[in-house]
């Protein structure tokens, strides 16, 4: 097995995979891009270790549920967007690996036999692996959201990628509900600018940099709240000194937004 990329995965809004015969317009970019992975991957990951930007706790913690089930954590959506099912399995063993790794590196862990896939997770991997045959384990972002934590626990999982075991961040790098429209525009854009130059400097720069995002255009008016974006701390830290490339961007989506996913490796 060769060592995988690691991924930042813009994963647009609520349950959009199971409504395209309404929003497909809207997503079709992201959902091409998305169907695209495994042909840039190359190979079929032994399981997918899933940072949501839609979980949070006192601790990082681990789904580790064999059969996990369905969190449907989104409001007004049609009826059967809270009747679907990714059946993907988890891995009780990457789950258990995973805490082992972080607290071997200083970072207490928990595991969490009943939670279930939120909408971070299922529908970003459903175009993926539409056939929900690859594992799936869900880590959580630490509460506080300290960028510096989540990046040193990117670094802990390296190892991982040599493993077989595909690292995504699933967030979104404009995320702000109250602006998510022609009046968020610019501050999208001027974030994303600045965004995508720092992800494409040498590797130690690129890290302080992202470290510093608060510093950045329009910062607090793209991410009020940096959960959406912390997931980019830990797939850059899995990766770090590894090439950036932009899979999926677009300067309009949602009629006018920037938004961007990053590959690393």
């Amino acid at each position: 097995m060769k060592v995988l990329p690691t991924y930042f995965l813009s994963h647009g809004g609520g349950p959009w995979p199971f409504m395209m015969d309404q929003v497909g317009h809207l997503y079709a970019r992201l959902d091409a891009s998305l169907r695209d992975m495994p042909r840039q991957i190359g190979a079929t990951p032994k399981a997918v270790l899933v940072i949501t930007a839609h979980w949070e706790e006192r601790e990082f913690t681990l789904s580790s549920s064999a059969a996990p089930p369905m969190i449907y954590d989104y409001g007004g959506f049609p009826p059967h967007t809270y009747e679907v099912r990714y059946q993907a399995p988890g891995s009780p063993e990457l789950a258990a690996q995973v805490q082992q790794l972080l607290e071997a590196g200083g970072h207490p862990a928990r595991l969490d036999p009943q939670r279930g896939f939120d909408h971070g997770t299922f529908s970003a991997m459903y175009p993926v692996y539409p056939d929900a045959d690859v594992p799936i384990v869900q880590l959580s972002l630490k509460r506080g959201l300290d960028p510096s934590a989540h990046l040193e626990v990117g670094r802990l999982l390296a190892p991982l990628r040599e493993q077989g075991v595909l690292i995504v961040g699933s967030g979104l790098s404009y995320h702000n509900l109250r602006a998510f429209n022609a009046q968020g525009a610019a501050a999208s854009h001027a974030f994303d600018d600045w965004l995508r130059a720092a992800m494409a400097l040498p590797p130690q720069e690129r890290a302080a940099r992202l470290l510093a995002w608060e510093q950045a255009p329009a910062a607090r008016m793209a991410h009020p709240r940096e959960e959406h974006l912390l997931p980019l701390m830990v797939a850059l830290g899995a990766a770090e000194n590894d090439a950036a490339s932009v899979p999926y961007h677009e300067d309009a989506f949602m009629g006018s937004l920037a938004v961007t996913s990053f590959r690393f490796g």
